[in-house]
């Protein structure tokens, strides 16, 4: 009998069983696909590959200005397509080898659960202690935009095209919507977004949302707000607003679904457990379940690649009670900005009682940034001892000094 036995080798799968065969136990993890889940093979990395490659593109541009080049390089959008596929299978590889270093068995092939104590896979049966279910998420569906992986696509069905299409239009503007939307646009795919809400990333603090918002005017990226599809017919959408689009192809970006497989005592970790769908929120599940490390859910980072990066945790300023504040920095007070020709955004901080509560970045290398105020966060640090820190000039982490010594 094996001590647990993981169905699912995704983030949450792959971290909890490495730390719990590190510990000693007897795991087997079962994976119906490749390791690395929906993160590794259709979602996280390989939409960063994308993105970094559609930003080197677009730097062209910005070379030729100073440059004596007459004109652009054509693109050869199936060599970028080559290069994210040699990404994927490079991280996949050495994933796979660390797995199998940790004494973690597994064993590819789709899994059931007969019982609390049994898992079939391959017609064979497995004798489990604990089981423990981290069968990931799916592409939410919308009804009426059904995906046909033709003119209405997912999440999943853009990272498999061959080709660009001319314009597309995206449903959603959360993380997927806005990064497919910076990538394609960077392509020069002529982009247009959907979005029910008022603001696009709907979940960011206002004034984030705002800024994007200005800066998707700025690139000629369209979006509608406060709309969406009421009908497509012969590749026609038409929006309740009564606007008509032709585009090439829809992504349809409004989330993702629960994949749940019931089961009497066991443990349901990642994006089956329908709670925060990122990865790094089911490493922490993973971490407290092998180890008992506890994290607080409401200061899980939230970050938008590209460029500029989007990131924030904590409180927003929609949030904000009487008795807090809110500072911010422009990144065009920022040298290094100037340097990098970076200057659209800011640092945003919200304070109460003399500690940080929230940040909210746009700027470059937010993603980093954003972990300096996370630590004070949680560790409730008084901005009077973050005040002794010595930050490097020129750097973008020294905006969040120019802010502490506001006070």
């Amino acid at each position: 009998m094996y001590d647990y036995g993981i169905i699912g080798g995704g983030p949450a799968g792959y971290t909890a069983g490495m730390l719990l065969a590190k510990q000693g136990n007897s795991v087997i993890l079962f994976e119906k696909d490749k390791l690395g889940g929906t993160c590794l093979n259709r979602g996280c990395i390989p939409t960063k590959a994308f993105l970094h490659y559609s930003e080197e593109y677009a730097s062209l541009k910005k070379i030729a200005e100073f440059t004596s080049i007459e004109s652009l390089p054509q693109l050869d959008f199936s060599k970028v397509v080559e290069k994210k596929n040699a990404t994927v299978e490079k991280i996949r590889k050495s994933l796979e080898l660390a797995v199998k270093n940790s004494g973690v068995e597994t064993v590819y092939a789709e899994a059931c659960i007969k019982d609390k104590h049994t898992i079939e896979a391959n017609n064979k049966e497995y004798q489990i202690n604990k089981i423990i279910i981290a069968t990931g998420s799916k592409p939410k569906e919308v009804k009426g935009l059904e995906f046909d992986g033709k003119f209405i696509l997912n999440s999943d069905d853009i990272l498999a095209l061959e080709k660009l299409p001319k314009s597309i239009l995206i449903i959603g503007s959360g993380a997927i919507g806005i990064e497919w939307a910076r990538i394609l646009s960077n392509f020069n795919v002529e982009v247009s977004i959907v979005e029910m809400a008022e603001h696009l990333i709907p979940l960011a603090d206002t004034e984030v949302s705002k800024r994007i918002e200005r800066i998707f005017k700025q690139r000629k990226i369209k979006f509608y707000l406060n709309d969406l599809v009421e009908k497509t017919e012969n590749k026609k959408v038409t929006l309740k607003s009564g606007i008509e689009l032709e585009p090439e192809l829809i992504l349809v970006a409004t989330g993702r679904s629960p994949v749940c497989m019931p089961c009497d005592d066991a443990s349901i970790l990642g994006d089956a457990c329908g709670e925060v769908q990122l990865a790094h929120y089911a490493i922490s599940q993973a971490k407290f379940e092998a180890m008992g490390i506890p994290y607080d859910k409401t200061l899980i980072p939230s970050i938008i690649y590209g460029e500029p990066e989007i990131a924030w945790v904590g409180v927003r300023e929609q949030d904000m009670d009487d008795n807090s504040e809110k500072y911010m920095l422009p990144i065009t007070a920022l040298g290094k900005s100037w340097c990098d020709e970076a200057t659209d955004g800011f640092i945003k901080l919200i304070v109460k009682n003399g500690k940080i509560t929230g940040a909210h970045i746009v700027s470059k290398e937010a993603s980093s940034l954003i972990h300096t105020v996370l630590y004070a966060i949680q560790n409730q640090l008084n901005i009077k001892e973050l005040q002794k820190i010595s930050y490097a000039h020129p750097t973008y982490a020294e905006g969040i000094g120019e802010i502490l010594n506001i006070f």
